[in-house]
């Protein structure tokens, strides 16, 4: 499994063959906060937003 980091944060990089899209989940929280995006740039981009929004709730 492929990894990602922001704000301290870790998250996934999975790959849905038959829906060809990116998706992952932040790693190490008690919450399931999922993201997903068709590009990298946009998986990336929604996994950083999936932080500020899990962040912000806090």
């Amino acid at each position: 499994m492929k990894l990602m980091k922001y704000k301290d944060y870790i998250g996934s990089i999975e790959y849905s063959e038959e829906d060809k899209m990116f998706f992952g989940e932040i790693q190490g929280i008690d919450s399931i906060v999922g993201y997903g995006g068709e590009t990298i740039s946009e998986l990336e981009e929604m996994f950083r937003e999936s932080v500020d929004e899990f962040v912000g709730d806090k």
